[in-house]
C-alpha cells in the first residue's frame, strides 16, 4: 500500500495537440464482438485498445499493465464526462472494467501512466442503441432511485457545510473554519465517484497542491486547509473560498440531472476504496490537518451505500459475495472505531505504523469482494 497514487483530474478542457492520435495509442479498426471483453495493453507510453468500436449495451474492458508505472484506465463521453474508470493498476496487474453505455457516440478510452495528466487516449466509438437496464430491471431501477436519494442527501449537507465553512474563512474565524473543514469534507468524500463524472469541477475543488498542474491556479478544500493550517489566512483566500462554493453549487447542479446504472454504483464503491488504499490509509489526502481518518471514514460510508443501494441485486444473483462484503465492511469499521476521537476521529500522526499495517489489511480484505460486484451486478 505504499504506491503515491496523485490526485486523478482530466480536464474538460483540452487542445487539439493533447489527444493522442488513434494509430499512435495502438488502436485497431476492430469492432468487438457482443460478448467477448475489449483488451487494453497499458506501458508508460502507449494504450493499445483491442478494438476502436463496440455495440452500445454492456461494455467489458480487460486492462493489464505492461509498463514500470502504476495506472489507471477511463472511459469518457464527451465533455470528458467519466463513464467508468479502473485505477490503481500496479505492473504486472489486470484489473477489469464492466460499463453500460446504452447510447451510441463518440467516446474516448484513455490510459494514465503514473496516474497523472490527461492521459494516452484513444477514440473509441459506440454504434446503435440500447435499453438502459434500469428501465428494463425493476431492481436495477430501485437501486439507482435509493443512491440517487442519497447522493442528494449528501448533496444538499455538502452546500449547507461548504457555506457554513466559506462564511468562517471569509470572516477571518480560524478556529470555526478549522472545525468546519472536516465535518464538511465528509458529504464530498462520501459521493466522490459522482464528483468526478465532472472532470473539471472535481479538480477544482479537491485537488491537492502535489496534483496541480503547472500554470494552474491551486483552488478548492486543500488550499484552504493549507491557509488554515500552515500559512495563515491569504488576501486572496476570500476568493478562493467563494470560488469554491460556487464550483459546489454548480456540480450539485449537475448532479441532479446525472442518470447513473447500476453498474456506476458498483464500480463506485470500488473507485471509493480504492481512494481509501491509495490516499487515506498513506495520510497523503490531508497533508496540512491529517483528517484523513475523516475522509477515510466517509469513504466507506459511500461504498456501503451503493452496496446496500445495490442489496437485492446481490441477494439474488450471489448471496455469498454480500455475506463477505457484509463481514469485511464490519472489520473495516470495527477498526475505525477504534480511532474515534468526540464527534470524529484521532489525527492521522497519531496512527501507530502497525495501526496503518492493520487498516490496510483491511481495506485490502475488502477490497477483492468488492473488484467482483460489477460483474455481478451485470448479469
Amino acid at each position: 500500500m505504499t504506491v503515491r497514487n496523485t490526485r486523478r483530474f482530466p480536464l474538460a478542457v483540452l487542445g487539439a495537440g493533447v489527444l493522442v492520435a488513434l494509430t499512435a495509442c495502438g488502436g485497431k479498426e476492430d469492432t468487438a464482438g457482443a460478448a467477448g471483453p475489449i483488451r487494453v495493453e497499458a506501458t508508460d507510453t502507449a494504450c493499445t485498445v483491442s478494438a476502436n468500436k463496440a455495440g452500445a449495451g454492456n461494455l467489458t474492458f480487460e486492462v493489464t499493465n505492461k509498463g514500470t508505472k502504476v495506472t489507471e484506465f477511463y472511459l469518457y463521453a464527451e465533455g470528458d464526462r467519466i463513464m467508468g474508470e479502473v485505477e490503481n493498476i500496479a505492473p504486472g496487474l489486470n484489473r477489469k472494467l464492466i460499463v453500460e453505455v446504452a447510447d451510441a457516440g463518440k467516446y474516448q478510452a484513455a490510459c494514465k501512466p503514473g496516474m497523472t495528466g490527461n492521459g494516452i487516449r484513444t477514440d473509441f466509438t459506440v454504434t446503435g442503441g440500447a435499453p438502459k437496464q434500469g428501465d428494463t430491471n425493476a431492481l436495477k431501477a430501485q437501486a439507482t432511485k435509493s443512491y440517487a436519494d442519497y447522493v442528494a442527501n449528501n448533496a444538499a449537507a455538502l452546500e449547507e457545510g461548504t457555506t457554513k465553512f466559506v462564511n468562517a474563512v471569509k470572516a477571518g474565524k480560524v478556529d470555526e473554519a478549522k472545525t468546519a473543514y472536516a465535518s464538511t469534507r465528509v458529504f464530498y468524500e462520501r459521493i466522490e465517484p459522482v464528483a468526478e463524472k465532472f472532470g473539471d469541477l472535481d479538480p477544482a475543488i479537491d485537488a491537492r497542491e502535489a496534483d496541480v498542474e503547472e500554470g494552474k491556479q491551486f483552488t478548492g478544500f486543500h488550499r484552504l486547509e493549507k491557509d488554515l493550517w500552515k500559512s495563515g489566512l491569504q488576501p486572496d483566500s476570500g476568493a478562493i473560498a467563494d470560488k469554491l462554493l460556487t464550483d459546489v453549487k454548480d456540480l450539485i447542479g449537475k448532479t441532479k440531472g446525472l442518470q447513473l446504472t447500476a453498474l456506476d454504483l458498483a464500480n463506485g464503491a470500488k473507485e471509493l476504496l480504492d481512494e481509501v488504499a491509495t490516499k487515506k490509509i498513506s495520510g497523503e489526502e490531508e497533508t496540512f490537518s491529517h483528517t484523513d481518518l475523516w475522509d477515510f471514514q466517509a469513504n466507506v460510508d459511500g461504498s456501503k451505500a451503493a452496496i446496500n443501494a445495490l442489496r437485492p441485486i446481490l441477494q439474488q444473483n450471489d448471496a455469498a459475495l454480500l455475506a463477505t462484503l457484509d463481514k469485511e465492511f464490519g472489520n473495516v469499521q470495527k477498526q475505525l472505531d477504534e480511532q474515534r476521537s468526540g464527534d470524529g476521529f484521532r489525527s492521522y500522526t497519531e496512527l501507530a505504523k502497525d495501526k496503518v499495517k492493520q487498516f490496510a489489511s483491511a481495506v485490502d480484505a475488502l477490497s477483492e469482494p468488492l473488484s467482483k460486484v460489477a460483474e455481478v451486478v451485470s448479469r
